[in-house]
């Protein structure tokens, strides 16, 4: 087996993961990964049926777009994530989805507040809203322009600081060092949006978990002294 189709597997486990973890419906997803070396991205074909998926629907394209193996149309949103791709060079995984608590917030227009530890584990901000995109980038480019809006809101954390963002009106947006990675990042945040609605619910006016607290369960988990879990050797 080659290291392409090595990704194109790897890259199929993380689409197969989304409906194993409920975070898609019908074909309302798509996870990619990257081959930084060879400069290809390996992404779910547009709208395939997860039960009917293998590795002949992970479509390999260049950075710019143009499919290099595969028969079959790349996801429409593959321009996003190509956006991210070349400009977050640490990242070699992204997912894309419509689950139902990270939509509602983005469908809301309003960035996820940050209520708990479960959330700080995850990121120690809120989880921001792009910006609203023009009627020219909504009519000439609209995938490549809102993978536009996602990297801008990164520039202003960094893609290990911010790991995911909620792309206004649309959905979320996931990334991580590999396609595993980004769909773990999907099913935390998911299980954050819902705690944040809950929360609101219950206390419409609960205060976000102190600084030191989210610095603290942030650092523990991904800092350079980090603790949680286990050392590989």
């Amino acid at each position: 087996m080659t290291e392409l189709d090595e990704l194109r597997e790897h890259v199929l486990a993380a689409n197969l993961a989304l409906p194993a973890q409920r975070l898609v419906k019908l074909t309302w997803g798509n996870v990619s990964g990257i081959d930084r070396a060879r400069g290809l991205v390996a992404i779910k074909a547009s709208g395939v049926a997860y039960d009917a998926m293998g590795a002949d629907e992970m479509v390999l394209v260049d950075l710019d777009g143009n499919v290099v193996r595969g028969e079959l149309r790349p996801s429409t949103d593959t321009p996003t994530h190509l956006a991210l791709y070349r400009a977050l060079p640490e990242i070699g995984g992204v997912v894309h989805t419509h689950s139902t608590w990270a939509t509602a917030w983005a469908q809301a227009q309003r960035e996820i507040p940050i209520f708990g530890t479960t959330h700080a584990d995850l990121c120690a901000d809120p989880i921001p809203l792009t910006r609203a995109l023009t009627e020219a980038e909504i009519e000439h480019d609209y995938e490549g322009a809102t993978g536009t809006a996602l990297a801008e809101l990164v520039a202003e954390h960094g893609a290990q600081e911010l790991p995911c963002a909620l792309v206004r009106g649309h959905g979320p947006f996931c990334w991580g060092r590999d396609p595993a990675a980004a769909v773990q990042t999907a099913v935390t945040l998911e299980e954050v949006a819902r705690l944040a609605l809950l929360t609101t619910v219950l206390e419409p006016s609960a205060a976000w978990l102190a600084s030191p607290l989210r610095e603290k369960h942030f650092q523990r988990k991904h800092g350079p002294a980090a603790y949680y879990g286990q050392h590989t050797r």
